[in-house]
């Protein structure tokens, strides 16, 4: 994905209350489109997976069902690319919706509770994931991102993304298969930011939530993922934390 200009005050590191409640076991992104008549099953399934405090569990819609001569409202090109970046790198070339990545490296059908279980079990036995700790505060209008120093385990290249997103956003199909219909697509990631590379030492960030929010104003949380970058594809996800802006 193409780096967004982001103001950005590297600062002395704060200690802060974790985002997240308890120890983070799973991110999981969904890939998903309005086009899709699957879909919804699996947008559902992900607001329940949501309520989980030790999973991070994010919606990136898709473009490429665009085709069809009607545009996804909430979908992002960046999404396409990012779906098309994990199957290169798992070099399975599966590419469809609604998908979920668990953990950056394993991935499973959106709808299916159970698979996507299963893939949070195996990235635990097999990746050891979110390794690398991560906190955020907010505090007199500013976002503070704490990325902690990695075991050897969790050492390595990586990037730190900042994703901005809306909790809730109903919409009602007008076009396709889900003529019609009103859906409610949860945790929606409106875009995202590069906040700067991550080698395994200790790093601070700083910025303005109206940074962060850049104006739209569907977008009430934001979520910071620390992640391996094998040959510029994404990989295992290595640390991750989100809270509310509000």
């Amino acid at each position: 994905m193409k780096h967004r200009a982001f103001a950005l005050a590297l600062t002395v590191a704060a200690i802060v209350t974790p985002a997240l409640a308890g120890e983070p076991r799973a991110v999981i992104e969904l890939f998903t489109s309005q086009g899709c008549s699957s879909c919804p099953a699996a947008d559902k399934l992900l607001g329940q997976l949501r309520q989980d405090p030790s999973v991070l569990a994010l919606s990136l819609p898709v473009d490429y069902w665009d085709y069809l001569g009607w545009k996804d409202t909430l979908a992002l090109h960046g999404h396409t690319v990012r779906q098309q970046a994990y199957a290169q790198s798992r070099g399975d070339r599966e590419v469809y919706t609604p998908q979920v990545v668990v953990n950056g490296v394993v991935h499973a059908l959106g709808s299916d509770k159970a698979a996507i279980e299963k893939a949070i079990d195996e990235t635990r036995a097999n990746a050891a994931p979110l390794t690398v700790p991560v906190t955020l505060n907010v505090a007199d209008g500013k976002l503070t991102v704490n990325v902690a120093e990695a075991s050897p385990a969790g050492a390595g290249k990586a990037e730190i993304w900042l994703c901005p997103y809306a909790s809730t956003i109903p919409v009602t199909v007008e076009r396709g298969e889900n003529r019609g219909h009103t859906l409610t697509y949860y945790d929606v990631v409106r875009r995202w930011v590069k906040l700067g590379e991550f080698t395994g030492k200790a790093q601070s960030f700083t910025l303005p939530v109206a940074d962060v929010t850049k104006g739209q104003s569907d977008v009430d949380h934001v979520a910071v993922l620390v992640q391996r970058e094998p040959e510029g594809k994404p990989g295992l996800m290595l640390g991750a934390a989100a809270t509310s802006l509000r």
